[in-house]
């Protein structure tokens, strides 16, 4: 609601409001109007932000050249991911500042068919004031120089999607995806009998990964025919039934290019197959300190549920898995619904690497190296187990803890004494590497 000082003016001390949480992939056609009507036609990326985010426009177009203040209660997605930059970069180019900022809590509906949604709260304006900048986190109350579009005391860096890396990096990719309407995928219960019956079809199975089988050690697999010949196929029934029925899933399909796979219906839509590669989980749970991440070798199929990068080193998974890189996920990634959703384009592509001698990197593989090793002794535990934070084992969390602290002093971090601190740090390592 607004309550007018000066109707003539149209000015109002205070805007206070609790837009509708509405994802921009759930909006109606309508809804979709509304936001593109509200940020016009040269707004980037206006067709592809919540629907809460109508409400700040509106406010800010409202309030410049006053001294109106304004608090909402939105969906936290306004300030993760892809849509930050979308938002905030041209309404702060326009005079807007957050005053204060409650950072992700969860609010619990009162109605019985209701999920907690998760929520920030904002206050905004665009005058100028002499009281302290506020950001709250729990029962934790911070005063701020400055807070950006990420809730964070950091300089104002809008982190937008890069198709490649801003640091020397490997690339990273996106897994295969089968897109067969799950007929190349065998289950770990249907494994044994369909060897049984099609006992030529071993040689082209392959273990099947995602995030669930990675982090939940569930056992998967797929026919992987990149190598088999037309010969070879014929020979095995069973198998020509499944890529039959492969290609009429995608002849029926209404998107174009799946309809196009129909033309190779025994392969994936992606077939790639490294040596040996890093994987990193593309949603992993907020309860984790670490996410997940680990390599795999050439005889394991990596699924499109998982990032991976090729022709990666021991080094590059120490600094991966450290702190500073988590640190950094958590402020730029976005959520599905409070679990981390880890974009290549938005946090890997946009993470500044350190400068490092031989010696630094060697240092880092080495710490690496013994997180896997303090993983081996407990073969029987998954990474579900081992990364669970009351039953994380000490010799793991001993080698995470000193390969935070090699990446931290190969980045000269060693002053950083809280995760916000850090995140600071790294934005402004941002913000220098991206002027250049």
């Amino acid at each position: 609601f607004a309550t007018p000082r000066s109707t003539a003016a149209q000015q109002y001390d205070y805007i206070i409001g609790n837009p509708p949480f509405l994802g921009y992939s759930y909006q109606s056609k309508e809804q979709k109007e509304d936001i593109l009507a509200v940020f016009g036609k040269g707004w980037k990326n206006a067709g592809k932000i919540d629907y809460v985010t109508g409400w700040y426009k509106k406010a800010t177009d409202l309030i410049k050249g006053t001294k109106t203040r304004c608090a909402f209660v939105s969906t936290n997605s306004i300030t993760q991911g892809e849509q930050v930059a979308a938002l905030w970069k041209p309404l702060f180019a326009e005079g807007l500042h957050f005053d204060f900022a409650y950072r992700t809590f969860k609010w619990q509906s009162e109605s019985s068919d209701m999920a907690a949604v998760h929520c920030v709260i904002i206050g905004f304006s665009t005058a100028a004031s002499d009281k302290p900048k506020v950001i709250y986190d729990g029962e934790e109350k911070t005063v701020a120089k400055n807070i950006n579009g990420y809730l964070i005391d950091a300089p104002d860096v809008f982190v937008e999607s890069k198709q490649h890396p801003i640091s020397d990096v490997p690339e990273m990719t996106i897994g295969n995806r089968p897109a067969d309407g799950g007929h190349l995928i065998i289950n770990e219960c249907d494994y044994e009998e369909f060897v049984k019956k099609e006992p030529k079809a071993k040689q082209f199975i392959k273990q099947f990964v995602g995030s669930q089988e990675f982090i939940n050690g569930k056992k998967r697999y797929c026919l992987w025919l990149v190598k088999a010949s037309p010969s070879e196929l014929r020979q095995m029934p069973r198998v020509m039934e499944r890529i039959r029925l492969c290609r009429e899933d995608r002849l029926a399909s209404p998107d174009a290019g799946r309809r196009k796979l129909a033309e190779k219906p025994a392969l994936f839509r992606e077939t790639l197959n490294p040596e040996t590669y890093i994987i990193v989980p593309r949603v992993s749970s907020e309860r984790r300190r670490y996410v997940p991440m680990g390599f795999l070798p050439h005889d394991v199929i990596c699924s499109d549920a998982l990032h991976l990068i090729p022709d990666a080193t021991l080094y590059h998974f120490g600094v991966l898995t450290s702190s500073v890189h988590m640190a950094w996920m958590r402020a730029v990634a976005g959520r599905l619904k409070s679990d981390y959703r880890y974009s290549k384009d938005i946090v890997y592509n946009n993470f500044v690497w350190p400068e490092t001698s031989a010696e630094q990197q060697a240092q880092i593989g080495q710490t690496a190296q013994a997180i896997l090793d303090a993983r081996a002794k407990y073969p029987d535990s998954s990474l579900a187990d081992l990364y669970d934070e009351l039953a994380m084992p000490k010799e793991l969390r001993r080698a995470h803890q000193a390969n935070d602290r090699a990446v931290l002093s190969a980045y000269g971090f060693a002053s950083a004494s809280t995760e916000s601190e850090l995140v600071a740090l790294l934005m402004q390592k941002y913000k220098e590497k991206t002027r250049i």
